[in-house]
Protein backbone atom coordinates (compact mmCIF):
# COMPACT_ATOMS: atom_id res chain seq x y z
CA UNK A 1 0.00 0.00 0.00
CA UNK A 2 1.02 3.52 -0.54
CA UNK A 3 0.14 4.52 2.92
CA UNK A 4 2.85 2.27 3.92
CA UNK A 5 5.36 3.48 1.96
CA UNK A 6 4.88 6.87 2.76
CA UNK A 7 5.12 6.15 6.60
CA UNK A 8 8.19 4.59 6.07
CA UNK A 9 9.33 7.33 4.13
CA UNK A 10 8.80 10.16 6.64
CA UNK A 11 10.73 7.46 9.49
CA UNK A 12 13.38 8.23 6.92
CA UNK A 13 13.13 11.39 7.40
CA UNK A 14 12.91 11.66 11.07
CA UNK A 15 15.58 9.62 11.51
CA UNK A 16 17.74 11.29 9.63
CA UNK A 17 16.95 14.61 11.42
CA UNK A 18 17.53 12.76 14.22
CA UNK A 19 20.86 11.16 13.46
CA UNK A 20 22.58 13.71 12.14
CA UNK A 21 21.72 17.36 14.64
CA UNK A 22 20.31 16.86 18.16
CA UNK A 23 19.65 20.41 18.32
CA UNK A 24 17.29 20.67 15.27
CA UNK A 25 16.00 17.53 16.38
CA UNK A 26 15.64 18.75 20.23
CA UNK A 27 13.52 22.51 18.80
CA UNK A 28 11.86 20.14 16.31
CA UNK A 29 10.06 18.28 19.00
CA UNK A 30 9.32 21.35 20.46
CA UNK A 31 7.04 22.17 17.36
CA UNK A 32 2.95 20.68 17.34
CA UNK A 33 2.55 17.49 16.04
CA UNK A 34 0.51 18.82 13.63
CA UNK A 35 3.33 19.92 11.68
CA UNK A 36 6.54 18.44 13.33
CA UNK A 37 6.61 15.48 10.59
CA UNK A 38 6.68 18.26 7.67
CA UNK A 39 9.78 19.61 9.26
CA UNK A 40 11.54 16.54 9.10
CA UNK A 41 10.79 15.82 5.74
CA UNK A 42 12.17 19.16 4.84
CA UNK A 43 15.04 18.44 7.32
CA UNK A 44 16.00 15.06 5.48
CA UNK A 45 15.73 16.40 1.97
CA UNK A 46 18.37 19.57 2.33
CA UNK A 47 20.47 17.13 4.75
CA UNK A 48 20.83 14.75 1.88
CA UNK A 49 21.66 17.66 -0.48
CA UNK A 50 23.99 18.76 1.63
CA UNK A 51 26.04 15.62 2.80
CA UNK A 52 26.40 15.31 -1.15
CA UNK A 53 28.40 18.53 -2.04
CA UNK A 54 29.89 17.95 1.83
CA UNK A 55 30.94 14.54 2.94
CA UNK A 56 31.11 12.03 -0.07
CA UNK A 57 35.03 13.08 -1.12
CA UNK A 58 35.74 9.10 -2.35
CA UNK A 59 32.76 9.82 -4.72
CA UNK A 60 32.36 11.68 -7.89
CA UNK A 61 30.05 14.03 -6.00
CA UNK A 62 28.96 15.84 -9.18
CA UNK A 63 27.45 12.54 -10.77
CA UNK A 64 25.92 11.86 -7.21
CA UNK A 65 24.44 15.22 -7.13
CA UNK A 66 22.99 15.01 -10.91
CA UNK A 67 21.25 12.19 -10.02
CA UNK A 68 19.47 13.46 -6.65
CA UNK A 69 18.53 16.57 -8.67
CA UNK A 70 16.98 14.17 -11.71
CA UNK A 71 15.32 12.05 -9.01
CA UNK A 72 13.97 15.35 -7.44
CA UNK A 73 12.60 16.70 -10.12
CA UNK A 74 10.62 13.31 -11.20
CA UNK A 75 9.20 13.13 -7.20
CA UNK A 76 8.38 16.84 -7.90
CA UNK A 77 6.27 15.84 -11.05
CA UNK A 78 5.10 12.59 -10.27
CA UNK A 79 4.27 12.85 -6.55
CA UNK A 80 6.32 9.92 -5.61
CA UNK A 81 9.79 8.70 -5.44
CA UNK A 82 11.74 5.41 -4.33
CA UNK A 83 13.87 7.42 -2.18
CA UNK A 84 12.30 7.86 0.79
CA UNK A 85 13.76 11.06 1.45
CA UNK A 86 12.70 12.40 -1.33
CA UNK A 87 9.38 11.03 -1.29
CA UNK A 88 8.18 12.42 2.17
CA UNK A 89 9.74 16.26 0.76
CA UNK A 90 7.21 16.20 -1.99
CA UNK A 91 4.41 14.83 0.14
CA UNK A 92 5.18 18.24 2.25
CA UNK A 93 6.00 20.58 -1.11
CA UNK A 94 2.64 20.12 -2.63
CA UNK A 95 0.47 19.93 0.47
CA UNK A 96 1.77 23.24 1.55
CA UNK A 97 1.98 24.10 -2.28
CA UNK A 98 5.76 25.45 -1.95
CA UNK A 99 7.53 27.67 -4.25
CA UNK A 100 9.38 25.89 -6.42
CA UNK A 101 12.23 29.06 -6.94
CA UNK A 102 12.91 27.92 -3.28
CA UNK A 103 13.98 24.58 -4.45
CA UNK A 104 15.83 25.39 -7.58
CA UNK A 105 17.83 28.29 -5.02
CA UNK A 106 18.58 25.58 -2.49
CA UNK A 107 19.80 23.47 -5.08
CA UNK A 108 21.59 25.66 -6.77
CA UNK A 109 23.60 26.96 -3.68
CA UNK A 110 24.51 23.51 -3.34
CA UNK A 111 25.41 22.68 -6.45
CA UNK A 112 28.34 26.38 -5.94
CA UNK A 113 29.57 23.88 -3.01
CA UNK A 114 31.07 21.41 -5.83
CA UNK A 115 32.92 23.93 -7.18
CA UNK A 116 33.40 27.34 -5.96
CA UNK A 117 35.73 28.10 -2.96
CA UNK A 118 35.96 31.61 -2.18
CA UNK A 119 33.23 34.13 -2.11
CA UNK A 120 35.02 37.14 -2.58
CA UNK A 121 31.91 40.11 -3.12
CA UNK A 122 28.63 40.70 -0.80
CA UNK A 123 26.80 40.03 -3.52
CA UNK A 124 27.92 36.34 -3.76
CA UNK A 125 27.94 35.58 -0.18
CA UNK A 126 24.20 37.50 0.07
CA UNK A 127 23.22 35.14 -2.90
CA UNK A 128 24.97 31.90 -1.57
CA UNK A 129 23.27 32.56 1.97
CA UNK A 130 20.03 33.32 0.21
CA UNK A 131 20.00 30.01 -1.30
CA UNK A 132 21.67 27.57 1.36
CA UNK A 133 19.49 29.09 4.10
CA UNK A 134 17.30 31.82 3.48
CA UNK A 135 14.53 29.66 1.42
CA UNK A 136 15.00 26.87 3.96
CA UNK A 137 13.51 29.26 6.66
CA UNK A 138 11.06 29.89 3.76
CA UNK A 139 10.16 26.53 3.33
CA UNK A 140 9.51 25.38 6.66
CA UNK A 141 7.36 28.78 7.27
CA UNK A 142 5.24 27.74 4.58
CA UNK A 143 4.58 25.05 7.08
CA UNK A 144 4.15 27.23 10.31
CA UNK A 145 1.32 29.38 8.32
CA UNK A 146 -0.21 26.23 7.22
CA UNK A 147 -0.25 28.11 3.91
CA UNK A 148 -1.33 31.29 4.86
CA UNK A 149 0.10 33.23 2.23
CA UNK A 150 -0.79 36.37 4.16
CA UNK A 151 0.64 35.26 6.92
CA UNK A 152 3.26 34.06 5.24
CA UNK A 153 4.30 37.55 3.32
CA UNK A 154 3.90 39.14 6.60
CA UNK A 155 6.46 36.99 8.19
CA UNK A 156 8.80 36.59 5.47
CA UNK A 157 11.50 38.76 6.05
CA UNK A 158 12.08 37.79 9.72
CA UNK A 159 12.25 34.08 8.21
CA UNK A 160 14.82 34.96 6.42
CA UNK A 161 16.43 36.83 8.17
CA UNK A 162 16.86 34.02 11.00
CA UNK A 163 17.85 31.42 8.26
CA UNK A 164 20.69 33.82 7.38
CA UNK A 165 21.43 34.23 11.29
CA UNK A 166 21.54 30.38 11.62
CA UNK A 167 23.94 29.62 8.43
CA UNK A 168 26.14 32.81 9.76
CA UNK A 169 26.72 31.18 13.02
CA UNK A 170 27.37 27.65 11.42
CA UNK A 171 29.99 29.28 9.17
CA UNK A 172 31.98 30.92 11.88
CA UNK A 173 31.52 27.39 14.07
CA UNK A 174 32.66 25.51 11.28
CA UNK A 175 35.63 28.07 9.86
CA UNK A 176 38.15 25.10 10.88
CA UNK A 177 36.75 22.35 8.76
CA UNK A 178 35.57 24.89 5.79
CA UNK A 179 38.77 26.28 5.59
CA UNK A 180 41.04 23.16 6.06
CA UNK A 181 39.21 20.18 4.99
CA UNK A 182 37.05 21.60 1.85
CA UNK A 183 38.92 24.95 1.15
CA UNK A 184 36.34 26.85 1.30
CA UNK A 185 35.73 30.74 2.71
CA UNK A 186 32.26 32.06 2.93
CA UNK A 187 32.82 35.58 4.44
CA UNK A 188 34.09 38.24 2.21
CA UNK A 189 36.46 40.53 2.36
CA UNK A 190 38.27 38.57 5.34
CA UNK A 191 41.11 36.62 5.33
CA UNK A 192 40.78 33.84 7.64
CA UNK A 193 44.31 33.06 7.58
CA UNK A 194 44.80 36.36 9.77
CA UNK A 195 41.06 36.64 10.79
CA UNK A 196 41.79 38.98 13.92
CA UNK A 197 39.26 40.13 16.61
CA UNK A 198 37.94 43.09 14.55
CA UNK A 199 36.89 41.01 12.02
CA UNK A 200 35.63 38.47 13.79
CA UNK A 201 33.54 41.41 15.55
CA UNK A 202 32.04 42.87 12.54
CA UNK A 203 30.67 39.35 11.67
CA UNK A 204 29.40 38.87 14.63
CA UNK A 205 27.34 42.09 15.07
CA UNK A 206 25.86 41.46 11.44
CA UNK A 207 24.55 38.32 12.93
CA UNK A 208 23.28 39.94 15.94
CA UNK A 209 21.24 42.34 13.59
CA UNK A 210 19.92 39.12 12.10
CA UNK A 211 18.63 37.50 15.28
CA UNK A 212 17.24 40.91 16.27
CA UNK A 213 14.87 40.69 13.26
CA UNK A 214 14.44 36.88 13.19
CA UNK A 215 13.17 37.36 17.19
CA UNK A 216 10.51 39.64 16.24
CA UNK A 217 9.21 37.50 13.86
CA UNK A 218 8.97 34.80 15.77
CA UNK A 219 6.79 36.49 18.28
CA UNK A 220 4.51 36.90 15.33
CA UNK A 221 4.65 33.02 14.82
CA UNK A 222 0.98 30.32 14.86
CA UNK A 223 1.59 28.93 18.84
CA UNK A 224 1.93 25.75 16.85
CA UNK A 225 5.48 26.75 15.64
CA UNK A 226 6.67 29.74 18.23
CA UNK A 227 8.19 27.55 20.71
CA UNK A 228 9.95 25.16 18.59
CA UNK A 229 11.42 27.87 16.49
CA UNK A 230 12.12 30.02 19.91
CA UNK A 231 14.12 26.78 21.24
CA UNK A 232 16.34 26.82 17.98
CA UNK A 233 16.96 30.57 18.15
CA UNK A 234 18.13 30.21 21.69
CA UNK A 235 20.08 27.53 20.85
CA UNK A 236 22.38 29.21 17.58
CA UNK A 237 22.19 32.54 19.79
CA UNK A 238 24.06 30.70 22.74
CA UNK A 239 26.49 29.38 20.49
CA UNK A 240 27.16 33.02 19.31
CA UNK A 241 27.51 34.13 22.55
CA UNK A 242 30.12 31.63 23.03
CA UNK A 243 31.66 32.19 19.68
CA UNK A 244 31.69 36.40 20.73
CA UNK A 245 34.02 35.47 24.08
CA UNK A 246 36.05 32.90 21.85
CA UNK A 247 39.49 34.70 20.65
CA UNK A 248 39.17 34.52 17.08
CA UNK A 249 42.64 32.22 16.79
CA UNK A 250 41.00 29.25 18.75
CA UNK A 251 38.26 30.06 16.62
CA UNK A 252 40.14 29.16 13.55
CA UNK A 253 41.43 25.89 15.23
CA UNK A 254 38.62 24.35 16.80
CA UNK A 255 35.32 24.02 16.52
CA UNK A 256 32.65 25.46 19.27
CA UNK A 257 29.82 23.65 21.02
CA UNK A 258 27.31 23.94 23.17
CA UNK A 259 27.40 20.57 25.40
CA UNK A 260 23.99 18.22 25.45
CA UNK A 261 23.60 19.27 29.45
CA UNK A 262 23.64 22.87 28.18
CA UNK A 263 20.99 22.54 25.46
CA UNK A 264 18.86 20.76 27.89
CA UNK A 265 19.53 23.74 30.63
CA UNK A 266 18.22 25.83 27.37
CA UNK A 267 14.82 24.14 26.35
CA UNK A 268 13.82 24.17 30.41
CA UNK A 269 15.00 27.89 30.73
CA UNK A 270 13.12 28.95 27.22
CA UNK A 271 9.84 26.88 28.19
CA UNK A 272 9.67 28.95 31.38
CA UNK A 273 9.96 32.46 29.03
CA UNK A 274 7.16 31.14 26.76
CA UNK A 275 5.27 30.16 29.44
CA UNK A 276 5.56 33.52 31.42
CA UNK A 277 5.07 35.02 28.18
CA UNK A 278 8.50 36.84 28.22
CA UNK A 279 8.62 35.77 24.03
Amino acid sequence: MKSLFDNVSKECSKLVTNAYSTSFSMATKMLSDVIRQDIYNIYGFVRFADEIVDTFHEYDKEKLFKNFEADLRLALEDKISLNPILNAFQETYHKYSIDKHLVDAFMNSMRLDLHKKDYLTEEEYRAYIYGSADVVGLMCLKVFVKGDNEKYEDLKESAMSLGSAFQKVNFLRDLKADFEDLSRTYFPNTDLNQLDEVSKQAIIADIEDDFSKGLNGIKRLPIEAKFGVFMAYRYYNKLLQKLKKTPAIEIKSTRIRVPNYRKVELLTRSYVKYQLNLL
